[in-house]
């Protein structure tokens, strides 16, 4: 059994293995086999169980991993750098405004080309402001991004969502975006 200190690192590795690694995923779903995953792990952590990849699942409070419904297959739901891995997604309705978070150093980027997916398949959208600025800050100086999303879908652009409820969009041009929150204080630049 995995020390109940060892699952962050643990996850962090799970995560490299579901979503960069194109020795375990299929391009179906991103799915891999559950067996193959633990083989993987056990290379650093020798004593882990099942149950131990069954806690880390259940205590991700992104909610990263999901099993398939016969527990003999697990994947990312969202985050794959592996090109041709599909994951089917919900087309809800979005809510008018969406949120991003990114760092400072980065809007000029931004706002000249808009929000691209860089390494990964898509660009990942918050739910809300407090989430977006968490993701902004593992980057640097945080920045809050207002985007308007009901404008972005009338226009015909394809937003999603995943199992865990992160939006995510193939990109976002630049007029679907303004600066909500810099460096701790509000702004409103529209």
């Amino acid at each position: 059994m995995l020390l109940q200190h060892h699952y962050q690192r643990c996850s962090k590795r799970l995560s490299y293995l579901l979503r960069h690694s194109h020795d375990y995923i299929s391009l179906d779903g991103g799915w891999a086999p559950v067996e193959h995953i633990l083989t993987a792990l056990r290379k650093t952590y020798p004593q882990l169980e099942r149950a131990d990849l069954e806690a880390i699942v259940a205590q991700d409070q992104k909610g990263r991993y999901s099993f398939d419904s016969s527990g003999s297959r697990i994947r990312a739901n969202q985050g794959h750098s592996v090109p041709g891995v599909v994951i089917e997604m919900e087309r809800p309705e979005p809510p008018e405004l969406l949120y991003h978070g990114t760092a400072s150093r980065f809007l000029d980027s931004i706002f000249q080309e808009g929000l691209r997916p860089m390494s990964r398949q898509y660009v990942h959208i918050s739910s809300d402001p407090a989430t977006a600025r968490i993701v902004g800050a593992r980057h640097g100086t945080p920045v809050v991004l207002l985007f308007r999303a009901g404008d972005f879908v009338r226009a015909g652009h394809p937003l999603m969502r995943s199992a865990n409820g992160v939006w995510q969009a193939e990109a976002v041009p630049p007029e679907y975006l303004s600066v909500m929150e810099r460096e701790g204080s509000h702004e409103a630049l529209d």
